[in-house]
């Protein structure tokens, strides 16, 4: 009986000439786009500069700033209330102006300020353009003390150099961080979206009712719907696996095995919960608008865009029922530091509880009327 079943949802899938393209066609978008345009490396940030100062100093900080790769200089004022306008008229995002007497200050008293101003009405790009910036200050400040502390005292001044190591994405690419986690969510969106639009679409043909008189038992039926979108969730994220390989030579440091052991527990628990609001809608506008809601719930309590450990103490407790906070570590974790299941017993039982309890919700809501 299962086997004619499965037979039946296969032939219904591949009949609509739709679905296998976009099933194929949307994992390469989705990773060929999405990790260009959902980068949180704020670059080109436009620089409105005023050296009251014109000393050689002053310019050599500014060739440093220009070089860095963070700002573009797109004005130069001779007062801050001119580079005021620049802001005003969009053409600058901060203002840099360098004092009077800057050399002077620098070389006799051995420090000196300038005056950084930032627009915040973009507040990340603000935030972190006035962070580059002191950041490119402080770093020319103390290249200068050291230079002048050597020439004052005519000896090599012994200093501390500070070498960071990053582990796991030494060049810091935001790329790296975003691709296992972008798999996941066009995973969710297939394997979630897919089997509640198959069962109320049937709802409103006619055909559920044809199922409901015969002797197909409640298990079998949901087994039915979930193991064709089982398989259809192995090819997607096999699609995924090739699209990084090939665009962006993105391999993970653990294994494929792992990857696909925790991928196993996380399309049976999105695709159950898929069954639990089909169950529950009549229509297929209200199917899309449910599932709607609560994946795009998921996804931002997932910790997908923002950690889950910089939210607020409501929402970490909160992101616990996302299925997609456990399985976007899961693949994190593998991709860039390469743990094995081993390691990962925390989200494995997580996800295990997840596939039992939506599924088996799936199998309580579903009612036969004969």
């Amino acid at each position: 009986m299962l086997k004619y079943l499965i037979e039946k949802e296969f032939k219904q899938f591949f009949r609509n000439s739709f679905l296998p393209r976009i099933v194929i066609a949307m994992p390469f978008m989705a990773i060929l786009i999405f990790p260009m345009v959902a980068n949180y490396d704020v670059k080109n940030i436009n620089l409105s500069i005023v050296d009251n100062d014109k000393s050689p100093y002053s310019s050599q900080m500014v060739r440093k700033i220009e070089s860095s790769g963070y700002f573009r200089i797109t004005d130069v004022s001779s007062t801050y209330n001119e580079a005021l306008k620049s802001i005003e008229q969009n053409k600058s995002d901060v203002i840099l102006e360098i004092p009077n007497q800057f050399e002077t200050d620098l070389v006799r008293e051995g420090e000196t300020r300038v005056l950084i101003s930032t627009n915040t009405v973009n507040g990340m790009k603000g935030s972190l353009g006035s962070a580059y910036l002191s950041a490119i200050v402080a770093d020319f400040n103390s290249q200068i003390r050291s230079e002048l502390m050597q020439i004052k005292k005519g000896i090599q001044v012994p200093a501390i150099e500070i070498v960071p190591m990053y582990k796991f994405n030494p060049r810091l690419i935001y790329k790296v961080f975003m691709i296992p986690a972008i798999m996941i969510m066009i995973l969710a969106l297939v394997c979630g979206f897919l089997p509640a639009l198959n069962i109320v679409g049937e709802k409103e043909s006619g055909t559920f009712e044809q199922m409901n008189v015969t002797p197909v038992s409640k298990i079998h039926f949901i087994l039915a719907k979930l193991i064709p979108y089982w398989v259809v969730g192995f090819v997607v994220l096999t699609i995924c696996f090739l699209a990084a390989w090939a665009f962006y030579g993105f391999l993970p440091v653990g294994s494929f095995v792992t990857l696909y052991v925790f991928t196993t527990l996380f399309v049976l628990a999105i695709s159950g919960f898929g069954l639990v609001i089909s169950n529950y809608a009549n229509t297929i506008q209200q199917a899309i608008f449910m599932i709607f809601f609560f994946v795009m719930t998921f996804i931002f309590m997932s910790g997908l865009y923002t950690p889950v450990a910089s939210m607020p103490q409501w929402a970490q407790a909160l992101s616990t029922i996302s299925p997609l906070k456990y399985i976007i570590m899961v693949f994190r974790l593998v991709y860039l530091k390469g743990s094995s299941v081993s390691d990962l017993f925390v989200p494995f039982f997580a996800l295990m509880g997840f596939a039992v309890f939506f599924n088996g919700w799936a199998v309580l809501s579903y009612h036969k009327k004969n």
